[in-house]
């Protein structure tokens, strides 16, 4: 899952506008190539570029397929797509992220996979990520890119005060207010937004909801503790106070890559950016460790990522097109590409080349993956992130008390899973 990577400029909203089309106006007369349109819902400026090479790539071994390239700022990507399919107007191709693949594949919108080319090499996937993929048993998209949230540092911060890498949030705390008093930096800046969050809750060993046992937890002893650290963490010696303002991920992420705060929460997404920071220059101090755990003794952060998925509405001719394409793009070769170019994470165990994991960012997110959590396979559990995102922010800037916004929280969750008990 993308987190507040906002790449809204007009060009790219013109060109939305322009060519929101799947296969009722993407194709071309029969003598032609058939023209295929993929939305794109990664970030324009760092990742977009390796993705449109492929294209072109693509493009020159298959004469008889075009593709039309879309970038769809990721935070409007949802919507948007849920509202051209339930009409006109889809793309035959999406970048979903993996939370989005079973809410889609419920409503229909979503080719089912199994026994497809762009699945001809499944069992080349990480299995977890393929279950990710699927809703009621059956393959909905295949694995592009994977991630989860790691704590990422200034090595030589960490080194002038004399911490390591904290194990738990009590260590992150100590440190904090030691890197503060050694260096005058703070220690750490934690992110409002919901995502970033749930890491508390896995620390408590729970989550927003209970899928198994159809309860909403959000609103729980074990959340309310694991939100409560939350909260703490924007109080204190080397402790940044919340950033509740819409640009809050940028003046994190800015701080970060600059020096000016010695550890955040981060996704892989990011590392190329890291790398263009002052701070990085030398990419060997970044330094990236599993996120620190909580009283349970458990630590671990989402697991997130995209899938290309095909769109059920586009017509036969477009859909082998789009099968063609995403066995393409997700090939091992392809995914090599993407990580040496974008330093994100290959979702098959046979693009982890050599030379791949010689990236540091690389190496030190495939580390942490193994403490991520998968979300639950519950096609309305992504829709719980905006009321959450509201209600932390609320929380996080005082505008409310935790036992008020979780208990609006979990309101707003029940009207999304009326069969659930609280």
């Amino acid at each position: 899952m993308r987190r507040g990577i906002a790449a809204t400029a007009l060009v790219a909203s013109l060109a939305l506008a322009a060519t929101a089309c799947g296969g009722d106006d993407s194709g071309s007369d029969s003598s032609g190539p058939v023209t295929i349109t993929w939305w794109d819902t990664s970030n324009a400026t760092n990742e977009a570029p390796t993705y449109q090479a492929l294209v072109k790539e693509f493009e020159a071994a298959n004469k008889d397929i075009k593709v039309k390239y879309v970038n769809v700022p990721f935070d409007q990507a949802q919507n948007k797509f849920d509202t051209a399919a339930g009409s006109k107007g889809a793309p035959d191709v999406l970048r979903s992220e993996v939370g989005w693949t079973p809410a889609f594949a419920k409503k229909g919108f979503f080719l089912p996979l199994d026994g497809t080319e762009a699945l001809a090499e499944q069992d080349k996937f990480k299995s977890n990520l393929i279950e990710q993929a699927k809703y009621e048993d059956k393959v909905y998209g295949v694995p592009f890119t994977t991630d989860t949230l790691a704590l990422v540092y200034n090595k030589d911060l960490f080194e002038k005060a004399g911490v390591e890498a904290p194990k738990t949030w009590d260590d992150l705390k100590k440190a904090a207010a030691t890197i503060k008093d050694k260096t005058g930096v703070d220690g750490y800046w934690g992110s409002t937004q919901s995502y970033y969050a749930q890491t508390f809750l896995y620390g408590e060993g729970t989550d927003t909801v209970d899928a198994d046992a159809k309860k909403i937890t959000v609103n729980s002893a074990a959340a309310k503790k694991g939100y409560g650290t939350w909260l703490s963490l924007f109080d204190g010696k080397g402790l940044h106070k919340a950033d509740t303002t819409a640009d809050a991920y940028a003046h994190i992420q800015e701080a970060f890559v600059n020096g000016k705060v010695a550890a955040i929460m981060q996704g892989p997404w990011e590392i190329t950016n890291f790398y263009k920071g002052s701070a990085f220059k030398d990419k060997n101090n970044l330094g990236i460790a599993t996120v620190p755990a909580g009283s349970t003794g458990k630590a671990g952060a989402p697991t997130g990522g995209h899938n290309l998925s095909v769109y059920a509405g586009s017509d036969k001719a477009h859909q082998e097109a789009s099968l063609k394409f995403v066995k393409f793009m997700t090939s091992a070769k392809a995914q090599e590409t993407i990580a040496l170019k974008n330093s994100t994470l290959p979702t098959r165990d046979d693009a982890y080349t050599a030379e791949v994991k010689a990236d540091p960012g690389i190496a030190g997110y495939q580390t942490v993956l193994a403490a991520a959590q998968p979300r639950p396979a519950l096609p309305e559990y992504s829709s719980f992130f905006p009321h959450l995102d509201t209600e932390l922010n609320g929380i996080a800037g005082g505008k409310e008390s935790l036992d008020k916004g979780l208990g609006d929280a979990e309101t707003a969750i029940a009207k999304l899973v009326p069969d659930f008990s609280k």
